[in-house]
């Protein structure tokens, strides 16, 4: 009898340490612009480790809002939040990785990379002020292309998004108009367009509607099989979109002097520079009351030191090694666990 007691107590703690174990699973939410290698990462992770990573791609504006409300272990967003709104949520944030944002078109017979767009020329046709593929100021800045003389459908996104934050905030940097009339954020009062949730709803839309544009991160464009654009940037350059470009775009990064990280990388100079590039951050509240805190910093701390090569092959820019380092120093500095000692050591 007392044999077969103690064979149900191992039993039990044997089952309660199982429970114990699958538990560290991490949760997280937000941005749709860094799911393709997020996922990838977590992938990995889970085979190398055996903690998995649930990630829902809502959106930057939902990622923010449910790391506020505490629902997951970690918020992402492409864009940085203010130094004095992170201190009023009691919030941290890092980059995790940086990549590109490109126009889409759905132009019957025209290769990927052959149409041109300037900035000035985008912020009108989302402004609604040039609606036809052969208007004047397209057809001038695509010379030997045949465009149609279809109508344009625009497409953006209907939620509140990062990948929405770096297409306007580069739409204000390089028309006055879209500036005064829209401006810069997440979530903006379109003047034009059908609205797709998430870039896999932008890329949906475009892909079924003829003469449509829109604007989504370059791994969707590149896994969908889809015709992207040429842009000009600051340096007058036309150019294509790829992790080189995306690059340049933050060589001149200064993010020792950003506060909290939240360097922007639109409209970057350089003749390589590709012009709508942008990091995508975590955001993580500076008191973990859980052990997934700790299970998160683990999970990057692996991604950011491991994962160069998968951030690559799916044309992200993965971050230098010194900014690594300084993002190791800030865990440690401003992340605490339930009893206030830090978290990350």
């Amino acid at each position: 009898m007392l044999k077969l007691q103690i064979q149900t107590l191992l039993v039990a703690g044997a089952m309660a340490f199982g429970t114990a174990a699958q538990a560290v699973d991490i949760t997280g939410a937000g941005a749709t612009f860094p799911f393709p290698i997020y996922s990838k990462w977590a992938e990995a992770y889970k085979q190398k480790t055996g903690v998995g990573m649930n990630y829902q791609s809502i959106g930057s504006g939902g990622g923010i809002a449910q790391i506020k409300a505490k629902t997951v272990d970690f918020g992402a967003s492409d864009m940085p939040l203010k130094p004095e709104d992170l201190q009023a949520a009691g919030l941290m944030q890092f980059p995790a990785i940086i990549g590109g944002v490109v126009p889409i078109v759905n132009l019957e017979g025209i290769a990927a990379g052959t149409v041109r767009f300037t900035g000035p020329v985008l912020a009108d046709i989302y402004l609604g002020k040039i609606k036809q593929w052969n208007d004047k100021a397209l057809t001038d800045i695509n010379p030997g292309v045949k465009l149609p003389a279809d109508p344009i459908t625009v497409v953006r996104r209907s939620d509140g998004s990062g990948t929405t934050f770096l297409w306007t905030d580069y739409l204000s940097k390089v028309s006055p108009d879209w500036k005064t009339k829209v401006g810069a954020s997440t979530a903006v009062a379109w003047p034009e367009g059908v609205g797709g949730k998430g870039n896999e709803g932008v890329a949906a839309y475009v892909q079924r509607i003829k003469g449509s544009i829109g604007y989504v991160e370059y791994a969707y464009a590149k896994r969908n099989k889809m015709s992207y654009g040429a842009m000009q940037n600051r340096d007058g350059q036309f150019v294509q979109p790829d992790d080189s470009a995306f690059q340049a775009a933050a060589a001149g990064a200064d993010w020792k002097n950003a506060p909290g990280f939240g360097a922007i990388l639109t409209d970057q100079p350089g003749k390589a520079s590709w012009p709508v590039t942008g990091a995508s951050f975590i955001l993580m509240h500076n008191r973990q009351e859980k052990p997934t805190g700790l299970e998160v910093l683990k999970f990057f701390d692996w991604a950011l030191k491991n994962g160069q090569k998968m951030a690559e092959e799916l044309d992200y820019v993965p971050l230098p090694p010194p900014l690594v380092a300084q993002i190791a120093d800030a865990w440690k500095v401003q992340l605490k666990d339930a009893s206030g000692a830090p978290l990350w050591k």
